[in-house]
C-alpha cells in the first residue's frame, strides 16, 4: 500500500473486523482519546451530530493524531461534504439514506477520482496529514484507500441492496438498524433490536459478500457489536462518547450513592 498511514482500507480489505468509536459531541478533543483508548476508527456523525465543517477539519486530525482512522458520516444528500471530507483526510465516508443505484452512483462520483468517480482535485490536507509531499501518489491510490459505505435503512434501500452494493467505487453497505426499525414497522416502533431487523442482517451481509464488498452497522452496545461482527458484519460502529460519557457518570453516581 503506498499510503502506509492510512489504516482503515488495509485493514478492511485484509479480512479483520474494525471496531469505530461514534462521535456527536462537537469536541476533537473527545474523538482523539476515544482513538487512544484503541478503537481502530472514530467516526464523526456529520448527520445528526453537532459538528461544523471547521470543526470537523481539527477533529480528522486529532483522531488520525490518537491513533485511529478518522471516518465522517456526513448529512443527507450532502455529496458536496463528502469530497470535502476526504480533503480534510479523512479515511472513510458513510452516507445515510442511500436508497437506490442513482444514490449510489452519485455518492461514488464524489468520494472517487476517474475512471471510478468524479471527485474534484484538492486533498491539501490530507496529503499533509498521510506524509505525502507527492500528490500524486494520493491521486494514484485514494480510490483503494478511502472506504465509502452506504446506508441502508429503508424499504427502498433494502428492494435496492444488491444494485446498490455493486455499484463501482462503493466499498460497503452500513446498516442504520432505528430507522429501518421505523421504515419496517411503517412509523410504529422504535426498534434496533427487532426481529424485522435482525431478519435483514444476514441478507444484507451476504449482498455485501456476494460483491465482495463490506458490511458493517451500527450497535448501540459493545456486545451487539461482538455479536454483529461474529455474524459477518466487518465495520462496526460502536456506541456513541454521549452514550460512554452517561453511562461512565451513570456508574460512578451509583457507586457514590451505594
Amino acid at each position: 500500500m503506498a499510503i502506509p498511514a492510512f489504516t482503515l482500507a488495509r485493514a478492511l480489505r485484509a479480512g479483520e473486523t474494525v471496531f469505530s468509536g461514534w462521535c456527536g459531541l462537537p469536541y476533537p478533543i473527545v474523538a482523539e482519546t476515544i482513538g487512544r483508548e484503541g478503537f481502530a476508527a472514530v467516526t464523526l456523525d456529520g448527520q445528526h451530530g453537532l459538528w461544523d465543517t471547521g470543526a470537523l477539519v481539527t477533529a480528522v486530525a486529532a483522531v488520525r493524531q490518537g491513533g485511529a482512522a478518522p471516518v465522517v458520516r456526513v448529512p443527507v444528500g450532502d455529496f458536496a461534504l463528502v469530497s470535502r471530507a476526504l480533503d480534510f483526510g479523512a479515511e472513510g465516508i458513510i452516507a445515510p439514506m442511500i436508497n437506490t443505484a442513482a444514490d449510489a452512483r452519485a455518492l461514488a462520483a464524489a468520494a472517487k477520482y476517474p475512471p471510478l468517480g468524479e471527485r474534484s482535485w484538492g486533498p491539501h490536507r490530507a496529503t499533509t496529514l498521510a506524509g505525502l509531499p507527492d500528490q500524486s501518489v494520493y491521486l494514484r491510490e485514494a480510490n483503494d484507500h478511502v472506504i465509502v459505505l452506504a446506508m441502508i435503512e429503508t424499504r427502498t434501500a433494502l428492494d435496492n441492496l444488491e444494485a446498490i452494493v455493486e455499484t463501482p467505487g462503493i466499498d460497503g453497505v452500513f446498516l442504520g438498524p432505528s430507522d429501518l426499525s421505523i421504515a419496517l414497522s411503517q412509523g410504529k416502533n422504535l426498534d434496533p433490536l427487532s426481529k424485522e431487523v435482525d431478519r435483514e442482517l444476514d441478507r444484507i451481509v451476504a449482498a455485501a459478500q456476494k460483491a465482495k464488498k463490506i458490511a458493517g452497522a451500527y450497535c448501540h452496545s459493545a456486545d451487539r457489536a461482538v455479536v454483529l461482527g461474529k455474524r459477518g458484519m466487518r465495520f462496526l460502529a460502536v456506541m456513541s462518547d454521549l452514550a460512554m460519557l452517561r453511562a461512565g457518570a451513570a456508574a460512578a453516581v451509583k457507586t457514590l450513592k451505594g
